[in-house]
């Protein structure tokens, strides 16, 4: 689509209930990226749960990835709108406790539950909310775009995700330095409430059958993947990405502060999304030529490098050039790790590959939380080596690109010639 087609197509191509859906989306990747900037800092340092803090986050991170596989079906049941309410208003509710936990008011409650158990319910709830977003964005926007528009729709939508990745952080560094670091929670808090009501009032459920999805349908769906064995074990190496990409706000937030003595890690956390808001254009252009497995190889191979670049230069400078780098290697895989995964599925079952897409992103976090916390306790405390850990990153990376190069070469399905 040429540069008038795509404008004409801004102009008339999509309905109102698209830009309300878009815009509600933007606002709500403000209050999720936000929180996610500080969450693991926030749980170690100010609840005072140390490097259990990391871990936790992980499996909240594990959970709001995980969950929208069975969110689906909550989706289907109620529609669009009544969902988005019930996300909104659990997001607002699960803020709300997590930022208790760290300011006074919550404490009576807090050491009633005991911390751990207290923040666990937190994040679960924030997570249940937070799982109904995407079935409800994706699926307005499918809904409200055309065979024609459908494409510069969904870069729309991934465009404003990242404009949330790039500003929700930026805008988090600005209240936890004014107010202090549970107030970004109650930030995000606002912000979900605001949602809610824009949603009542402005979002109009569109037009289309829903799918008549089941729990039932929905594990044997689960099943069906699963027994896939090649599907699961190219999800898994995947993974290694994922967990490479988490270290950004499980682990990087306290070499920042704690080695470089750089307070706004915050900043710095947001590179690589506004790095990829430039680069996965033109960079997904280039790859064009490329097999999707040696692409998403040859962006695990980029941004694992960028590890190495942070060990070597040990300056808030080489953090910026490493992110870069690493939005580099991001917009080298992305894009054709959904084309792979579209063409690795049964064509009667891409619907539900597709389905479990996130899951990597799901077991990345879960594995990254509990490495962040022993990176931390092993080269960031007295004595340690701080670039050792980026060693270790180095090595995920590495490994994870030779696995992905191992699939291709002996997993793999055979295109016939």
């Amino acid at each position: 689509m040429n540069i008038a087609a795509r404008l004409s197509a801004l102009r008339s191509g999509f309905d109102r209930t698209f830009w309300v859906a878009n815009t509600l989306e933007l606002f709500e990747r403000f209050a999720f990226y936000g929180s996610k900037a500080v969450l693991a800092v926030y749980l170690n340092r100010a609840v005072g749960l140390g490097t259990a803090g990391n871990d936790l986050a992980g499996i909240y991170g594990f959970l709001v990835f995980g969950l929208p596989i069975f969110a689906g079906v909550v989706v289907d049941r109620f529609g669009f709108k009544k969902s988005l309410v019930a996300c909104f208003s659990i997001f607002c509710v699960g803020y709300t406790l997590i930022g208790l936990a760290g300011l006074p008011a919550g404490q009576p409650l807090v050491d009633m539950l005991g911390k751990k158990v207290y923040v666990v319910i937190a994040l679960v709830v924030t997570a249940i909310g937070g799982s109904l977003i995407k079935p409800c964005i994706v699926g307005t926007v499918a809904r409200t775009t055309t065979d024609a528009t459908k494409s510069l729709g969904y870069s729309i939508y991934y465009t404003l995700v990242n404009i949330g990745g790039f500003l929700g952080p930026i805008l988090a560094g600005e209240v936890r330095m004014r107010l202090g670091i549970a107030e970004v929670l109650v930030m995000s808090a606002i912000v979900a409430a605001g949602l809610v009501l824009g949603t009542l009032l402005f979002y109009r459920e569109p037009a289309g059958g829903r799918e008549g999805k089941t729990f039932a349908k929905v594990f044997a769906d689960a099943v069906l993947v699963v027994k896939n064995v090649r599907f699961m074990v190219f999800l898994v190496i995947f993974s290694g990405f994922w967990i490479m990409f988490w270290q950004i706000f499980y682990a990087l937030p306290f070499y920042v502060t704690d080695i470089l003595k750089f307070e706004r890690f915050e900043l710095l956390e947001t590179v690589d999304a506004l790095g990829i808001i430039f680069l996965s254009v033109p960079v997904t252009a280039l790859m064009k030529k490329w097999s999707p497995i040696r692409a998403m190889a040859g962006g695990f191979a980029v941004a694992s490098l960028s590890w190495l670049v942070i060990a070597a230069t040990g300056r808030p400078v080489g953090v910026v050039v490493a992110m870069l780098l690493f939005a580099l290697g991001e917009s080298m895989q992305a894009p054709r790790f959904y084309e792979y995964v579209a063409d690795l599925a049964p064509k009667e079952q891409v619907g539900t590959f597709m389905g479990f897409a996130f899951l990597p992103v799901a077991i990345g976090a879960f594995v990254a939380g509990p490495l962040s916390g022993r990176l931390i306790t092993s080269f960031l405390g007295p004595g340690g080596n701080p670039a050792g850990m980026w060693f270790v990153l180095f090595g995920v990376g590495a490994g994870a690109t030779v696995l992905m190069l191992l699939y291709d070469r002996f997993v793999a399905p055979r295109k016939p010639a």
